[in-house]
Parts: C-alpha cells; structure tokens; sequence
C-alpha cells in the first residue's frame, strides 16, 4: 500500500523572546482594568473561576510592532499553505490579553470564531502548572464518525482532542477554523496571553477601508 496524507492541519510555533518583557508591562493596565470592571464579581466569588478580559490592544502603540510581527506571519503562514497572498493583505479584526483568576478555576470553553483565517496566541505568563489550550478535530464529518481509539494518550489520524504545553514567549498560529478552549486552572501560577484574529482582505477591499 502507497500511503498519501491530505487535508492536513498546520500549526506553527516560535519562541519569541523579543516582546516578553515589554508586552508584559504593557499589558498589566490592562488587566488591572479588566479586574476592576469584575470587582463584584470578585467579592462575590472571591475571584475564584474568573477570565479577565480586556478591551483591544489594536490601537495602543506600545503594541505597534508586535502586530506589524505577527500580521506579517500570518501572511506568510497563508502564503506557505498555497493561498495566492499577493492578492490578499492581513488585517487585525481583534486582539486583547486575558488572564485567569488568581484562586483559579479560570477557563474558557470551545469556541471558534466566525470570519477569520489565521488565530493564535502570545504567551506572556504561563508554567508546567498553569492552564494550555486545547484544540478540537477540525473535520465535521470527521466528528460525527469517529470511532473508539486504541489508545487515548497517543497522537493518531483518529486523534479528536490535542493540547500543547506552553510557556512564555511562545508564539502559536493556527487556522482560524480551529476549534480551541483553555483547560481549567488551578491558580497555582500566573496565566496570561495574548489572543489575536486575522483576517485576508483582498488588497483593492483595504485600500477602499484605509
């Protein structure tokens, strides 16, 4: 038997040291009002199970160069999967920092978002003992016939559920169809990343929206 793989699905990684430090900083006003926004909900939970959620970080300078990185990625991660890019420009449609509560049972359950080809994350504080994403099989139909595995701690073509371990300053991009979530954590360590969507505009679209 000759043996072909298809419709394969990329995931890149970096470790990208260059931004810790400064996006750290830049990111704790941020987060400070992230949590002053849930201030009730803190008291009342005493801050256990809580995400904290800012606003855009598109239009902060302090984070003018780790966009222009990351959009100039994304077009080269959709150009390496054969996509025609000369015709296409990237454009944020969204990125903000998150992190989880300090008393833990922070997460974030499955979710895709509608309308975006690249996503990924930016780690700025993360451990061996915090929360990792996790990532579900892409193809529907895929989904709906899977069959019970021989063994579920082993990566195979029926594998429907990855998750990678992370720490800081590792930068991933997957497609923005990807299925993902956050495990349950446990507040044992500080968790904190950078999520960002990119959209491929076609380049006579983005001159007519500049």
């Amino acid at each position: 038997m000759f043996i072909e793989e298809y419709f394969k699905t990329p995931f890149w990684f970096e470790e990208k040291l260059d931004f810790l430090k400064s996006l750290t900083k830049a990111t704790d006003k941020y987060i400070k009002e992230a949590r002053e926004l849930k201030k009730e909900d803190i008291k009342k939970n005493n801050d256990f199970g809580t995400s904290y959620h800012s606003t855009t970080l598109t239009l902060d300078s302090k984070f003018k160069d780790f966009h222009n990185y990351v959009g100039q990625k994304a077009w080269e991660f959709l150009d390496w999967q054969g996509f025609d890019m000369q015709q296409y420009t990237t454009l944020f449609s969204e990125s903000w920092v998150q992190e989880f509560s300090k008393n833990g049972g922070g997460h974030c359950s499955a979710h895709i978002y509608p309308n975006q080809h690249v996503s990924g994350f930016y780690f700025l504080k993360a451990s061996e003992n915090t929360s990792l994403p996790i990532f579900h099989e892409p193809r529907t139909g895929a989904r709906c016939t899977k069959l019970k595995l021989k063994k579920t701690d082993v990566i195979t073509y029926g594998t429907d559920i990855i998750h990678f371990k992370v720490k800081p300053g590792v930068l991933l991009f997957f497609p923005g169809y990807m299925e993902h979530r956050f495990a349950v954590d446990h507040g044992k360590e500080p968790f904190r990343f950078i999520h960002f969507n990119i959209q491929a505009v076609p380049k006579e679209m983005a001159k007519v929206n500049i």
